[in-house]
């Protein structure tokens, strides 16, 4: 069995690592032309479920140099105003086992040490235009190069754009939530680790400020020799209709635009925006898909954002897609060895459909430009219950340790029915 992966992001690796330890013969196609280029190192929170598929499909060296990449994991959630003033600090502690616990990386890290392994596998500058089944059974992925490659097996795993699913399931649907974020990242020095907030170095950091705004904090610490320059990230989001027009904006003057934004907001803060490499500077209009019906199985299938792109409210679209990329190797392992291919594949959709829109809809809550928080009046009402439930929370242990419960439940769907993660 052949099997063409399209997008080496962290699904399509994850699952091209999976399928070559099977013996499965894959082969995958990546449109940047260097495994570097169009890559922007913001953090990817890897849930313990993350931590187990990359487990289960890398090989030991792979995933041992993935570790070994990996930042100093948070150890704490910390929730503040935008002043900086407490609402609900929580340890979550960590997991001493590799294989079951949670990270902080570096996207370009990440990549970097997914690619050890694969030089057989994979091909940069390869941009799919689109696929044809033949006569055999078999199906073709044509490049806009010319070229084209021929397999038993193809799966999209090329993101929120997706030319896969745009032709396979033309009537799935990209909604737009009504949220912009811009973000940033400077480095983290001794003078700049002054500016955060309280608390911040180790933890995850969420600052609910006025009319929606939501600002989080990571600070990555590198351990690893020659994996990255420690870094802050700083992520800036509110509703569309806060923001003006940013068409055509340069990456200096979208940073001037959070600056704008936020003339009330912890001098440190602003501060730590103000200090943002240019270069690192870049805004996202949030986007998700919409709920989709089951399709009829096929010999070709999707993995990760390019089926159930959701927002990063939760912190769970890279986890999802390592939980496609675990299940589908399983799936087209067994396929590999006699079961029919669609029916493997069949298989793999009917349970990949039902935990990521599940994952979806819980990321979508998260993150609703139309959600009354966003609104003018009302939304002050909901900022001051929202803040009064936190700190009430944090000031009485009980409540405190039953929230913290919660949410590590929450965060490793083999202990829950649910597969959700803290924001970040």
């Amino acid at each position: 069995m052949r099997v063409l992966i399209i997008g080496a992001g962290t699904g399509g690796l994850c699952l091209a690592h999976g399928l070559k330890k099977a013996g499965v013969d894959v082969a995958l196609f990546e449109r940047d032309r260097t495994p570097r280029s169009m890559l922007i190192g913001y953090r990817v929170g890897i849930s313990p479920d993350g931590s187990k598929a990359l487990h289960t499909c890398l090989p030991p060296d792979v995933f041992k140099e993935f570790v070994r990449t990996t930042a100093r994991p948070a150890t704490r959630i910390n929730m503040r105003t935008e002043k900086y003033k407490e609402l609900f600090v929580g340890e979550f502690g960590h997991n001493p086992d590799d294989t079951r616990s949670e990270k902080s990386v570096s996207r370009i890290a990440m990549r970097t040490a997914l690619l050890n392994g694969l030089d057989d596998v994979v091909r940069f500058d390869k941009t799919f235009t689109h696929f044809s089944r033949n006569d055999d059974g078999s199906v073709t992925a044509f490049f806009d190069d010319g070229t084209s490659e021929t397999g038993d097996v193809l799966v999209g795993a090329d993101g929120a754009q997706s030319r896969v699913r745009r032709q396979y399931l033309p009537h799935a649907k990209i909604a737009d939530t009504g949220i912009t974020t811009i973000a940033g990242k400077l480095p983290l020095t001794p003078e700049h680790v002054k500016l955060l907030p309280p608390k911040a170095d180790g933890g995850v950091t969420l600052l609910y400020g006025p009319k929606g705004a939501f600002v989080i904090v990571h600070v990555m610490r590198f351990d690893g020799e020659g994996v990255e320059d420690d870094y802050i990230m700083w992520g800036y989001a509110a509703s569309h209709d806060k923001f003006p027009d940013m068409k055509g904006m340069t990456q200096e003057q979208l940073k001037q635009v959070v600056l704008d934004m936020t003339p009330k907001f912890h001098p440190n803060l602003r501060e730590l925006f103000r200090l943002a490499d240019p270069e690192t500077v870049f805004e996202i209009k949030v986007r998700t898909s919409e709920p989709l019906e089951a399709w009829e199985s096929s010999n070709v299938t999707l993995i990760g954002d390019s089926v159930h792109l959701m927002t990063p409210g939760r912190g769970i679209g890279a986890n999802t897609a390592l939980r496609d990329a675990e299940l589908l190797t399983r799936k087209l392992t067994e396929a590999h060895h006699g079961k029919d291919v669609v029916q493997a594949i069949s298989e793999y959709e009917q349970e990949m459909v039902k935990y990521g829109f599940e994952a979806v809809l819980a990321s979508r809550e998260q993150m609703d430009g139309n959600g009354v928080i966003h609104k003018p009046v009302i939304g002050r009402v909901v900022l001051a219950f929202l803040r009064t439930f936190l700190r009430v929370t944090n000031a009485v242990p009980a409540l405190k340790r039953r929230m913290l419960t919660q949410d590590a439940a929450l965060r490793d769907h083999v202990n829950s029915d649910h597969e959700v993660v803290h924001a970040g």
